[in-house]
């Protein structure tokens, strides 16, 4: 019985194993017909990596062929000589099958080196011999073309082809003023896996496909385009010619103009019950253009505005957003900034928003909402606590209140029954520095935001570097065309009233 089981498990070992061989050799057979069919479909190898104990080769049609790696990589280094699986043989491969186009003629010898063009490397390629026919005993990558050797002597070689460039060729060359963005895009062949540098005077400024980019002053720029694949490298050169040009340090244009309610919505600017949206924002840019101030009312009241040059993102603070704030009183507002990606002029591009002194405290909230409710009328007591409703997404519900000061309905005349605002909520620091209800202060953040410092202080100074993501990731920008500032408080100092952000120009820190 026992002579029995003994050969039953022999035999269970042996099918097992042939089991075995047979799936070895059906995916051997499956690299060769892979290769076969990649040749049929007249593809190409844009880059390699191995991965998972296998070479992962890549085909210009983005499909991956794996080869297993049982065989050896072989390719000429920036030395020019032979490396094999990452060690150089000390055997140049220049003046023999080197030559640009023909692929090496690989071999093991009777002495079981590597022999490449006849010429002994000297490295072995032990565990090599006795496979099938097959078995790929070697990969070699060399004048762009890849070539898979097998253990019978056969090869198939396929076209390994680096990145190919082409830039665009416009009437009078390359030309921009400074401080406006220079784009250029340039066609990349064989792109697949590639990786991109650009270089301004030799100094490498991105990575990404394409060029968008501010020059600051004016001249003549050297730049060059590089385009690297597992392959090779390509690279283009081109001049810049960058004029002079004279700008205005102020507001040019005011996109959107949305105040919240508040003591001064109406008045700054003067509006009525014909007034809409755009009429809105015309009153506006006009008092932004021409040294005037508007108010954006209670929290999440906002303007949006623009510039006739990009504000280039500097060392240092960069801009500076007027508003009317002095000692002990601050009505602190929240900065956006945006770059016009899409190039169309209009502020329709990702806002990023700068992340002042108070942006990761515990007290901040962020995607806060509020909901105003338009009175359905006004009241008869001039300091009436109870004037306009609003509820937010905090579960919150209060009132903003009257004051004597302001005879005009404090909603927005042009807007409907319900006005909703979404950003992030700061804090207050107001508090009643008297006791009594008669002197009320409200002391300014750390740092970047604006109405925030007087327009003199450094305080009141924004870095582009500060600016992050709706993810709350920092963001490197190049420069920014347009701004949009919103109330971050949502808070009332008594007879004073509600804290509103005001806005009375802009300054950009790198003009005069």
């Amino acid at each position: 019985m026992s002579l029995v089981l003994l050969l039953s498990g022999c035999y269970k070992d042996d099918i097992n194993d042939l089991k075995n061989d047979v799936n070895d050799l059906k995916t051997r057979m499956a690299q060769y017909e892979n290769l076969l069919d990649v040749l049929n479909k007249r593809l190409y190898v844009v880059s390699y990596e191995t991965k998972e104990g296998s070479y992962v080769i890549t085909m210009s049609d983005g499909s991956k062929l794996t080869v297993r790696n049982t065989s050896s990589f072989i390719k000429i280094g920036e030395n020019g000589n032979w490396w094999i699986d990452g060690v150089d043989t000390g055997t140049s491969a220049k003046g023999q099958s080197g030559d640009k186009g023909e692929a090496p003629k690989i071999s093991i010898g009777s002495n079981g080196n590597w022999v490449i063009d006849g010429v002994d490397t000297g490295v072995s390629a032990s565990g090599q011999k006795g496979k099938d026919a097959a078995e790929i005993i070697s990969v070699s990558l060399a004048n762009g073309i890849m070539t898979f050797t097998f253990a019978d002597g056969r090869t198939i070689s396929i076209l390994a082809s680096a990145p190919e460039i082409t830039l665009p060729n416009p009437a009078g060359g390359f030309n921009v003023d400074k401080m406006q963005w220079f784009k250029v895009e340039p066609q990349v062949t064989n792109a697949s896996g590639a990786a991109y540098k650009w270089f301004i005077n030799n100094q490498e400024i991105d990575t990404a496909n394409h060029l968008f980019y501010v020059f600051a002053a004016p001249g003549t720029y050297n730049v060059e385009f590089k385009a690297k694949n597992g392959v090779g490298e390509s690279s283009k050169t081109f001049t810049v010619t960058v004029a002079d040009k004279t700008y205005l340090n102020r507001i040019t244009r005011v996109f959107d103009f949305f105040p919240a309610p508040g003591q001064f919505v109406n008045a700054l600017p003067a509006a009525t019950a014909t007034d809409t949206d755009e009429t809105m924002r015309v009153k506006a840019e006009t008092a932004l253009t021409t040294g005037s101030m508007i108010s954006l009312g209670g929290f999440g009241g906002y303007v949006q505005f623009g510039f006739d040059h990009t504000i280039i993102n500097k060392d240092g603070n960069d801009f500076v957003v007027l508003g009317n704030a002095f000692t002990d009183w601050s009505e602190p507002g929240i900065v956006m900034v945006s770059y016009d990606a899409n190039g169309n002029g209009k502020a329709d591009d990702e806002w990023f928003e700068i992340a002042g002194s108070e942006h990761n405290k515990e007290t901040t909230i962020k995607n806060y909402e509020i909901t105003y409710y338009k009175p359905e009328t006004e009241p008869t007591n001039p300091n009436e606590p109870k004037y306009i409703r609003w509820t937010d997404n905090q579960g919150e519900t209060g009132y903003l209140s009257k004051n004597q000061f302001h005879k005009q309905t404090f909603y927005p005349l042009w807007k409907g029954n319900t006005v909703t605002f979404k950003g992030t909520f700061l804090k207050s620091n107001i508090y009643d520095k008297s006791g009594t209800g008669t002197n009320w202060a409200n002391p300014a953040y750390a740092w970047g935001y604006t109405d925030n410092w007087a327009n003199t202080d450094v305080r009141g100074q924004i870095d582009i570097n500060w600016a992050v993501n709706a993810k709350g990731e920092s963001v490197k920008l190049k420069g920014i065309d347009f701004i949009k500032v919103y109330n971050s408080n949502r808070a009332e100092g008594g007879w004073l009233g509600e804290v509103s952000t005001e806005v009375s120009g802009f300054k950009d820190l790198n003009l005069p």
